[in-house]
């Protein structure tokens, strides 16, 4: 099987409300930079590939129109999943696995800000049972939240410090929307309280793949894939346990994450009550403190949504770039309380 890195991140400033720029105008610069770490021009990447979704920009196709930051010179070999970036920088992974490009360029972009984002995600749902309810993203989350108190596995109190944690880690975080100290304030949907829900905002991320030789000429420490895989849950919300996630735990087992340790765990938890569910179905909680668990502050930090699992990737990635983790593991989800889970093993050489 051929070696395949990520040899370069970037991302951009994640903000409450990008209103005066457009989807291109904020990818733009984030793309620039990408190609500008690894030396090299849009001639020279084989496959292009992006995440993105039509409902928060309100049109459809609206993924065409980011192809002006990409360039309309030379043509590209593109395509486009209606996910988060993670599972465009999976395509792109088996594009290269697959010897049909040696060189991938993977971004993702959310704009949350224009339209009422808690209402947008519910046309995830089922379309004949849940939906018509019109439960929205928060409630449905701490309806979780509520079953894993329930169930004795953590309490208000242990969320809070999840919140502070991540918050606290931020602050070294350039790209960080939140930062410091987390409000204190009434419960937003018990048992939820703001401090333990993502913050609404605008983002983009990119990453670049490269295989063997390649990936070793453009960086000096490449980010390893060791493996990646993703699974899902049962559609339905009433046939699942919600304080578990058998698919999380699946993804890890056949990307190979508990043959060896890691040292660095980006887990793309939006609820802090989800950090618990990933946790547990990673064997995190068994490693006493010796994971770094979101060490750029995760989602609770920064949630552009559709970037914000492969920025968890990019996060991990980067970290073993500068030599601070040689063995990570970074977590994407989507879908309404951790339905569908993707999970990657980076290592440093």
């Amino acid at each position: 099987m051929r070696e395949v890195a990520v040899v370069a991140f970037g991302q951009s400033v994640h903000v409450r409300d990008s209103a005066e720029t457009s989807e291109v105008e904020m990818l733009m610069p984030v793309l620039h930079d990408v190609l500008a770490q690894t030396g090299l021009a849009a001639r020279d990447i084989d496959f292009t590939c992006s995440g993105s979704c039509d409902y928060l920009a309100g049109r459809a196709f609206s993924f065409t129109m980011a192809l002006d930051g990409v360039g309309a010179w030379p043509p590209v070999s593109e395509s486009h999943v209606e996910m988060d970036g993670a599972w465009a920088l999976y395509e792109a992974w088996v594009k290269i696995l697959t010897g049909e490009a040696d060189t991938a360029l993977v971004y993702a972009y959310g704009k949350s800000s224009p339209g009422d984002l808690r209402e947008v995600l519910t046309r995830q749902l089922d379309p004949y049972y849940v939906a018509p309810l019109w439960p929205d993203s928060v409630a449905l989350a701490a309806l979780q939240a509520q079953a894993l108190i329930d169930a004795g596995l953590t309490d208000e109190r242990a969320l809070a410090g999840i919140a502070a944690r991540s918050r606290t880690a931020a602050e070294s975080n350039p790209h960080a929307q939140l930062r410091g100290a987390v409000p204190a304030g009434e419960p937003l949907v018990a048992p939820l309280r703001t401090g333990d829900c993502p913050p609404i905002g605008d983002g983009a991320a990119a990453v670049v793949l490269a295989a063997g030789d390649t990936a070793r000429r453009l960086t000096a420490r490449p980010a390893w894939i060791r493996g990646l895989d993703h699974r899902i849950e049962a559609h339905s919300l009433g046939v699942r346990d919600l304080t578990d996630s058998p698919s999380t735990r699946l993804a890890a087992e056949r990307a190979g994450a508990f043959e060896l340790p890691v040292d660095t765990a980006e887990l793309h938890a939006p609820f802090t009550s989800q950090e618990v569910v990933l946790r547990r179905a990673l064997g995190l909680d068994a490693a006493d403190g010796t994971v770094r668990i979101n060490p750029s502050g995760g989602a609770l930090a920064a949630n552009p949504v559709m970037a914000t699992g492969l920025i968890r990737i990019g996060e991990a990635a980067a970290g073993i770039h500068r030599g601070a983790s040689d063995r990570a593991l970074a977590h994407a989800t989507s879908g309404p309380c951790l339905q569908q889970n993707l999970v990657a093993v980076l290592e440093g050489e």
